[in-house]
């Protein structure tokens, strides 16, 4: 489902993604840690091209994208339309209501007829536990809700990917777990999904595999088993043994 080969990616003379491998199978949930800096949110942007990369390749679906050569904008619009992106702090627009949020990128970009995506809309937001708040705009929900919003608004345009930047960071612990239970299901329904996220209980439970980053590079891979209970390498067990404090 998604491929990256050698991606490298440079912020003036910082080398933010350092020669990049890495594979998502289709239906598979793939988690990254790692510590503040270590490049994870770059990686997942580079995967939507909301960054662009100075080197290497990335397949998603049937799209492919070589970044030795210049890239038009109509390629990473076209490229665009497999993932969603749900982003830690909601982006959603406040003049909207949650049902014309999640409306938006079906009748803008699809160019679904507004009855349809309506339709398909409100059944979303039904979904993930918002079926009262289809007229609400977003200050008048809590952050669980508006980041729910923000997933349902990824899963309109019936994308196979959804790339999940700390969609939890942001919230007060105590609407974290909503968020995270839509996660779950969508992980049991066979979303493809990769997340950036420093909760460590999701990850365990949820993911199909962990990457471990650190200064640009995937340093361990593995499954949560592997990375979490019987990691071999001494920088994971660090960054494990502070976080978990």
């Amino acid at each position: 489902m998604i491929t990256v080969k050698s991606l490298n990616k440079y912020f003036g003379d910082l080398h933010v993604l350092k020669d990049i491998n890495m594979e998502v199978d289709r239906g598979e949930v793939v988690v990254v840690i790692g510590p503040s800096g270590s490049g994870k949110t770059t990686l997942l942007r580079t995967l939507n091209i909301l960054e662009t990369p100075e080197e290497g390749e990335i397949t998603i679906g049937s799209r492919f994208m070589n970044f030795a050569r210049p890239i038009q904008k109509k390629q990473i619009v076209e490229f665009r339309k497999q993932t969603g992106m749900v982003f830690q702090n909601h982006n959603l627009f406040p003049h909207l209501t949650a049902l014309e949020n999640v409306m938006e990128g079906p009748v803008t970009v699809q160019k679904v007829a507004k009855s349809k995506a309506k339709k398909r809309a409100s059944d979303i937001l039904t979904k993930v536990g918002l079926g009262e708040k289809l007229n609400v705009y977003p200050h008048q929900l809590s952050g669980g809700q508006q980041q729910r919003v923000g997933i349902a608004r990824a899963l309109a345009t019936g994308v196979e990917v959804i790339l999940f930047d700390e969609p939890t960071s942001a919230l007060d612990p105590e609407l974290v777990g909503d968020v995270l239970d839509v996660m779950k299901e969508l992980a049991e329904e066979g979303m493809t999904m990769v997340v950036v996220t420093h909760e460590m209980s999701f990850a365990e439970e949820v993911a199909d595999r962990v990457l471990f980053m650190d200064q640009g590079e995937i340093v361990e891979e593995g499954s949560p088993e592997q990375i979490f209970h019987n990691t071999q390498r001494q920088r994971t067990q660090q960054f494990l043994k502070r976080i978990r404090k």
